[in-house]
């Protein structure tokens, strides 16, 4: 039998794409969380009912990941030991109840523009915590510019005539902290795949997260119901689908990159939420215009200062150390 293929996640050519495609599944999400309150009949002020729908959403992914992860790899896709277990349960709470409750609740008490903005806060939060806290890399000059540009073109496709009103705690904050969750998250995935198997991390950790947050939401009274029937059901299967992928690849993709390397496309996945909100919500005036077309230019420019060698030198990380490890059997 011959060698199977391998793709070497850590060639920026393959990175790239791959780090889109995860922000254009995460863009969506926008959208279809909006509908999906809709056809599940989940209100505004049901806080209780936007966790339960979060919940049984993260405890379906992780049932996927874990199956599909299962079968790609022809055996169980399990974790071993008190220190997976452990991690598992640390990713749990940053990256499943703390983000996605606070991300649930500030989506039903915010905008979706200004949701978007204050998300993107993840990016710069995740450099900062890589390089600062963790001392993983380097805080360089063309990560900060990079950053700086690429959030430039963010605000730049959000920005309204008079401003973004005013900061309310129920939705703004809790976007914030949802940001928080999700740059503490990213950090840990990267620190962790180096000796646990990413893929398994985040299944079992989406699946132990649904499970709390659908067990605390449904003893606090929250409900929801299949308003919609099939269409329904779709719905909840896709957004199933956004997590079970876009993680499991966004994890793999951390565990062979530098997390700033890979966190600044998250600039993109605003981007597609305006972008695909236009097309699924009827905002097409706001989105397809020359503002928007610059924001896009402004984002590419940040993703190339942040990834571009400008020294001329060959780049040694703790990844290029180990390259021999940084590649996926398919």
């Amino acid at each position: 039998m011959g060698k199977s293929k391998k793709i070497n996640l850590s060639k920026f050519g393959i990175m790239l794409p791959l780090a889109v495609l995860c922000c254009l599944l995460w863009g969506s999400a926008f959208p279809i969380v909006k509908i999906g309150y809709k056809l599940f009949g989940v209100s505004q002020s049901n806080t209780a009912a936007q966790i339960l729908f979060a919940g049984v959403r993260f405890a379906a992914a992780g049932v996927l990941v874990i199956v599909l992860g299962s079968l790609l790899a022809k055996k169980p896709l399990l974790l071993h030991g008190k220190s997976q277990l452990k991690h598992c349960f640390i990713l749990c709470v940053f990256q499943t109840v703390m983000q996605y409750t606070m991300f649930y609740i500030g989506l039903a008490h915010t905008s979706g523009v200004k949701a978007s903005v204050l998300d993107s806060l993840s990016v710069f939060l995740s450099l900062l915590i890589s390089s600062l806290v963790f001392k993983m890399e380097k805080l360089t000059a063309p990560k900060i510019i990079g950053a700086a540009i690429g959030f430039a073109g963010v605000v730049l496709i959000n920005f309204q005539s008079g401003g973004f009103g005013g900061f309310s705690l129920n939705g703004d904050g809790a976007i914030v902290l949802s940001a928080f969750a999700y740059s503490v998250s990213g950090v840990l995935v990267k620190r962790f795949s180096q000796t646990d198997n990413p893929v398994a991390l985040s299944g079992w950790q989406f699946l132990a997260g649904g499970i709390v947050m659908s067990v605390c939401a449904y003893a606090a009274g929250g409900r929801i119901y299949v308003k919609a029937g099939v269409k329904s059901i779709l719905i909840l299967l896709y957004l199933a689908l956004i997590s079970a992928v876009a993680y499991t690849v966004w994890s793999l993709l951390l565990k062979h990159n530098p997390v700033s390397r890979v966190a600044v496309t998250g600039f993109m996945n605003p981007v597609f939420g305006v972008l695909l909100s236009a097309l699924m919500l009827g905002e097409t005036a706001e989105a397809f215009n020359v503002k928007s077309l610059a924001s896009l230019i402004l984002v590419c420019v940040g993703i190339y200062a942040v990834n571009a060698n400008f020294s001329g030198k060959k780049a040694v990380s703790y990844t290029h150390l180990r390259a021999h490890e940084t590649s996926l059997h398919l």
